[in-house]
């Protein structure tokens, strides 16, 4: 602690983070009661004008709704009002039609004009016969039917349109759907006294709750939060709790706990209240205040961790400084440079590496003149095993072999020279198809005086193949060499190897056949798993290299592919990329 307190870094990082802490603090303090504030009154301002376009939406369901009942009041196809004469009368009465169709397809004709209407039942006056038509096909049950609640509004009011509120779709088997029910009355216009209207028949569909559902998602209520449709006398037709077809008291009384939002529904001469509830309003900005102040937190830690980085930062070269001073002041030269830069701390590194290097340069020019004259003779001994002096001494043996009338000792010389050469000559990996023919004609003419010209070769090259191309250097005199040994030479000795170049599409195909003796289907099975197991092998070792130099070279898709019949002989594929190449 007593190291700590007179550390200049130390002191330099306390007054970096008050320097940084207490702004960020104060600033993060205002922008959170700004935040807050803004927040609660652009919610309450976004939940007041949701409200106004919930009203003015429920207006034009209801209108919709009251325009689908009035369908049974459209003229005729011809142009005539259906209200004139008796027609109204005798049509429902005498030919059970409504708009020159039969009541059935008029029903089903409003059921489908809007796709939350469930059910339509038409109860005919003269009668009270019941027509009645629904989406699901379910099974009516007739005593279960509420008509006497929904003919006692009609009646009183024969030509208002009569809205029911939501309730259960009982009197269908199996149903728990919730539904509002719509009625108007269906009227004889073509009497003289108008005064008292002649009821023919009335008419009620049901509209799926859901339709308000989906008209209220977007307010995104909580479990504590109401939303009712009341008309004027404060009757619900419509609530999120449960509450459809009571009266509240007051629609518009406000509660302590509760934010109140309501609009006026000029179709019922009422309005639809929404009751939002603070807690759970003021929850949600509880949690943003919470990540707001996570991310002050988070702020802070960065800023402390900055300051302990940078205070590291500055301290650790120092550090390295001094050790390595004290290394050096116990005679130990072989320390690492340390790294430099453009500030004064990279100064005095470099500085301290420069004196370093000269006490080394110093200490060790005295054994200079001596490592020099030991790499002189190293030089000297490895040049005298370079590739030269060996294909110098193997022409002299040539010359020799020529000026002895030994042609024939000269050619196997001079192609076992071109061969050491080609082989030893390292950095190249690609060489053209040109040199590697060549080198493979060398090899031969050695096979051929070795086995008393017994064993011949035979190269086609196609026109559509350039020599220049490039293939992997070394690659067809392994495969040559395994068709000689165990082809040809099991087979009596004597035979031909045959060489073919091909151009395919944008590949090049070589092939190496003979006629030797072939091999087995088990033995050939074996042969190619060897070429594609991951562990190396003992034999075919040739063949495995060249398979898994082209595959790293070039990619999977390429590489040798063999065939083989018994007494026939032996075939290997070799796919290769073309690559072109300069002379």
């Amino acid at each position: 602690m007593r190291r700590w307190s007179h550390s200049l870094f130390v002191r330099f990082s306390a007054a970096f983070l008050l320097v940084g802490l207490l702004p960020l603090i104060a600033l993060s303090v205002f922008s959170l009661r700004t935040f807050t504030t803004h927040v609660e009154r652009n919610t309450v301002n976004n939940l007041d004008q949701m409200v106004y376009y919930m009203g003015s939406n429920l207006d034009n369901l209801y209108s919709k709704y009251n325009e689908v009942t009035k369908l049974m009041y459209l003229r005729t196809t011809d142009g005539s009002n259906l209200g004139a004469g008796n027609s109204v009368s005798v049509s429902v009465n005498e030919h059970e039609r409504i708009n020159q169709m039969s009541i059935d397809d008029f029903l089903t004709t409003v059921m489908y004009s809007d796709s939350y209407i469930r059910n339509v039942f038409f109860v005919r006056a003269s009668d009270g016969k019941l027509y009645s038509q629904n989406r699901d096909n379910k099974a009516l049950l007739p005593n279960r039917l509420p008509l006497t609640g929904w003919l006692g509004p009609v009646k009183d009011n024969p030509r208002q349109l009569a809205l029911f509120p939501t309730h259960d779709e009982s009197y269908y088997a199996g149903s728990a759907r919730k539904v509002m029910t719509v009625g108007r009355n269906l009227i004889d216009t073509s009497g003289t006294d108008l005064s008292v209207p002649k009821v023919v028949g009335t008419l009620f569909f049901d509209v799926d709750a859901s339709v308000f559902d989906d008209l209220f998602h977007e307010l995104n209520l909580g479990p504590k939060d109401e939303l009712y449709v009341v008309d004027g006398s404060g009757f619900v037709f419509y609530s999120n709790r449960g509450d459809s077809g009571k009266q509240i008291a007051d629609g518009a009384d406000s509660r302590a706990d509760m934010l109140t939002f309501s609009q006026d529904i000029p179709f019922l001469n009422g309005k639809v209240i929404v009751r939002a509830s603070k807690g759970d309003l003021y929850e949600r900005l509880t949690s943003t205040r919470t990540a707001v102040l996570i991310a002050i937190g988070i702020c802070s830690a960065v800023l402390i961790g900055m300051g302990v980085w940078f205070s590291r930062r500055l301290s650790s070269p120092i550090r390295s400084v001094i050790r390595m001073m004290a290394r050096v002041e116990s005679g130990n030269l072989d320390v690492q440079p340390l790294p430099g830069g453009l500030d004064e701390v990279g100064r005095l590194s470099h500085g301290f590496n420069r004196m370093v290097e000269r006490l080394r340069t110093f200490i060790e020019e005295a054994y200079v003149a001596e490592i020099k004259q030991k790499q002189t003779e190293l030089n000297a001994l490895k040049s005298q095993i370079r590739p030269h002096y060996l294909y110098n001494t193997l022409e002299v043996i040539r010359m020799n072999a020529v000026a002895s009338d030994a042609d024939e000792v000269g050619d196997m010389i001079l192609s076992l020279s071109k061969q050491l050469k080609y082989v030893i000559d390292y950095g190249e990996d690609l060489v053209s198809l040109r040199r590697e023919l060549d080198h493979l004609r060398n090899y031969f003419d050695i096979i051929k005086v070795r086995y008393e010209n017994r064993v011949g070769l035979e190269c086609e090259t196609d026109d559509a193949v350039d020599p220049e191309w490039l293939i992997p250097k070394l690659s067809l005199q392994p495969i040559v060499e395994n068709a000689v040994q165990h082809g040809i030479l099991p087979n009596g000795g004597k035979g031909t190897v045959r060489l073919t170049v091909r151009k395919a599409e944008e590949r090049v195909v070589l092939t190496v056949s003979d006629d030797g003796v072939g091999l087995s289907p088990a033995a050939l099975e074996k042969l190619e798993s060897r070429l594609n197991e991951p562990s190396p092998v003992s034999r075919s070792i040739g063949m495995k290299n060249v398979h898994e130099r082209i595959r790293t070279m070039y990619g999977p898709e390429y590489g040798l592919s063999i065939g083989s019949r018994p007494s026939l002989g032996t075939s290997v594929r070799m796919i290769l990329p073309i690559r072109e190449g300069s002379g």
